[in-house]
């Protein structure tokens, strides 16, 4: 039998989840403070998509929205803006007898998010110091961990 001593409320304020969503906006705030410093060329959500289509060659629209945590008409947006800039190009492919747009990265998007990689570098290193690889290693198994058990519980598709 359980006691009110052993059992301990957990308020929001002292969860996990609070720790990640103040954690969250914190990052936010910082790469919105970085791009109005360092860039003007390009919004962080463009970033974003750029650096995903560098590392993944020809995704289609639904791929890469599912990868940057966006909806497919955000990513729409941002794609068309990209494309604007010359950043990236779209062409058409099949994919199970269905024709799909494909996104891939220009030579200017290449140079843009190289340039930006290397302005950003400094508060990398910055954080290196704060946080080891070991450091980085533990809490990214450990979110692995809570998404995974949270996943068993909430019906969410990304």
């Amino acid at each position: 039998m359980q006691t009110e001593d052993s059992i301990k409320i957990m308020h929001y304020t002292d969860s996990p989840s609070y720790e990640l969503e103040l954690t969250s906006k914190y990052c936010k705030a910082l790469l919105i403070q970085l791009f109005n410093k360092v860039c003007s060329e390009i919004t962080p959500e463009e970033f974003a998509v750029l650096d995903t289509l560098c590392c993944n060659k020809g995704l289609c629209q639904r791929d890469l929205a599912k990868l940057i945590l966006r909806d497919r008409a955000n990513t729409g947006r941002v794609l068309d803006s990209l494309e604007k800039k010359g950043f990236v190009v779209r062409h058409n492919d099949v994919k199970n007898n269905r024709l799909i747009r494909r996104a891939d990265i220009t030579q200017s998007g290449l140079e843009i998010l190289n340039d930006l990689t290397l302005r950003f570098q400094p508060i990398h290193e910055k954080m290196c110091k704060i946080f080891s690889n070991e450091d980085i290693m533990i809490l990214r198994a450990s979110l692995k961990k809570m998404r995974h058990a949270i996943s068993q519980i909430v019906d969410m598709h990304i």
